[in-house]
């Protein structure tokens, strides 16, 4: 069994569709395909989510109307069947009035969360009948069955595989199953969700829920590039990484992959290889539990981190000083990126603002507080990297960039940097320069 995971992207157009629905018909091993929501309709349900909590009924069903639209013209130019087409446009209809009827509801968080659930609902009924109708049989699951999640951060993946494992023996059985990404069943029972980018985690999960050979993320770039090249020239696709070399570049900004994709499969060593849709013959990125090679690999950028500074009052000692400062981001579940302490003072960078007010004020009993917003992390990732002949290079931008904190993390594999996001494009480009361009003898395997 394999699991492929198709982004928004590689199935946001009829052309995407069909390249996708050639990859599959292209592939000969018994599989899940997961799916995301077509590109921008996540965006259209958050929008009518806002509408629903501004109790705007006129722009409730306005942006319904656009987003009826935008699956109703892919099913016209997908399927030529009347009687297939009728009965996936009477599916967009009935979802539409469920989103409507939610509408009148009194907005909560779990509504929210069960509003923006339907466009992976939307696209997979979409696509599953589409391939049935071109003669690929598949079966449509439905992810809030299966999927119960009691945490986001520790799904219950035994729970999952006895879930999954039922419904996969009462069904007929199939070479091909289509399901939802991102949507999931939380531990109070409501339907919820994965948060953005989830469902490359969805992919994982169920991976590891059956012992899958294989997980396949699909997107609209070849694997894991060594830089960002949406604002650095001349990146590559890395080969090969750890498992923990891939979950460092992803927590702080590789995008082509979900900071929390690894953790399911790590203990039990399934192979997650990223492609592109656009491109289905390059070779993406491998990640696995081997190390192909010691050194520099990759960089990534982490934005909307705030810089704390505090100075502890003279009546603490630093034991005291130092384990009150944790205690007060424990209580407010923030987590703490990078940090450097002395015995009297404490700098750390946190990326989630919104307890920000209350840490303060708790602080201030403690020191003195300076907060340094607008900056980014910057992380270089290889194995073994402080070993490697050429990491002293990353410290030469020392002379072009106003840097604010250097990281060497608990493992050994990663550097990260702090610098205003003013300067993150120019540190990029600079490490890009100084850690690959510069270093012709550099094999890359």
């Amino acid at each position: 069994m394999k699991i492929l995971k198709f982004g928004g992207t590689s199935l946001g157009t009829i052309e995407n569709l069909y390249k996708v629905k050639n990859i599959l018909d292209n592939d000969t091993d018994q599989k899940i395909v997961v799916c995301s929501a077509m590109s921008g309709v996540t965006n259209q349900l958050i929008s009518i989510s806002e509408s629903v909590r501004l109790k705007n009924k006129e722009d409730i069903e306005l942006k319904l109307g656009e987003l009826r639209n935008k699956h109703i013209d892919i099913i016209r130019g997908l399927i030529d069947d009347h009687t297939v087409r009728n009965k996936v446009e009477n599916f967009v209809d009935e979802v539409s009035n469920k989103i409507l009827e939610l509408s009148y509801l009194e907005y909560t968080e779990d509504l929210h969360s069960r509003i923006i659930t339907y466009g992976e609902t939307l696209l997979t009924q979409m696509f599953s009948s589409f391939l049935d109708h071109i003669g690929i049989s598949n079966v449509l699951l439905i992810a809030e069955e299966f999927m119960w999640v009691d945490t986001i951060e520790n799904p219950n993946i035994k729970k999952i595989s006895k879930r999954l494992e039922s419904i996969l023996a009462s069904i007929p059985k199939s070479q091909l199953y289509i399901t939802q990404g991102f949507i999931c069943k939380n531990a109070n029972g409501d339907i919820d969700n994965l948060r953005r980018g989830g469902s490359d985690y969805s992919a994982t999960i169920i991976g590891a829920a059956l012992a899958a050979r294989e997980i396949e993320i699909w997107t609209d770039i070849d694997g894991v590039h060594n830089n960002d090249p949406r604002y650095v020239d001349a990146t590559y696709s890395i080969p090969y990484l750890s498992y923990s070399e891939a979950s460092k570049l992803a927590y702080f900004g590789a995008k082509v992959l979900h900071p929390q994709t690894i953790v399911p499969v790590i203990d039990i060593d399934i192979p997650v290889v990223l492609k592109d849709t656009t491109n289905p013959d390059a070779a993406g990125t491998i990640i696995s539990n081997k190390t192909y090679r010691q050194g520099v690999k990759g960089v990534s950028a982490k934005d909307d981190i705030t810089g704390i500074s505090i100075k502890s009052k003279k009546i603490l000692k630093g034991y005291d000083f130092l384990t009150s400062i944790f205690e007060i981001f424990n209580k407010y579940q923030t987590t703490i990126d990078m940090v450097t302490t002395t015995e009297k003072s404490i700098f750390l960078t946190i990326d989630n603002p919104n307890k920000l007010i209350d840490i303060v004020n708790d602080i201030n009993r403690l020191g003195e507080v300076t907060l340094m917003p607008h900056q980014s992390i910057i992380c270089i990732v290889g194995e073994s990297i402080i070993q490697d002949k050429n990491s002293h290079r990353i410290f030469e931008i020392l002379n072009h960039i106003s840097v604010k904190m250097i990281s060497y993390g608990s493992s050994t594999n990663n550097i990260s940097i702090l610098v205003d996001s003013r300067d993150k494009i120019d540190t990029l480009r600079l490490l890009h320069k100084k850690l690959f361009l510069e270093q012709s003898e550099m094999v890359v395997l």
